[in-house]
């Protein structure tokens, strides 16, 4: 599963750096985070860092993008290859 911010983002920018797939990205309003590059950081940390340092737990999981720790663990192999083809 991904993970999305929802509207309760006051936008204290400390989700943003925190992200090792370069997921959070500044949205029109809020933080958003892209799908197709969070990884709920499986393959780098054991727990979601976005989630450990948002001070109004605003980070649940996306309901849209439902995926096994195994599919998880895929995408952020495909993630890292395509970061080592740059």
């Amino acid at each position: 599963m991904a993970l999305m911010i929802t509207e309760e983002c006051i936008n204290c920018d400390v989700c943003e750096p925190e992200c090792p797939n370069d997921a959070i990205f500044m949205g029109e309003l809020i933080y958003e985070i892209d799908p197709h590059k969070c990884t709920e950081c499986v393959g780098h940390f054991d727990e979601p860092q976005c989630m450990q340092v948002c001070p109004v737990s605003c980070i649940p999981v996306n309901p849209e993008f439902v995926e096994s720790r195994d599919s998880l663990l895929q995408k952020f192999e495909r993630l890292q290859a395509q970061a080592q083809k740059i």
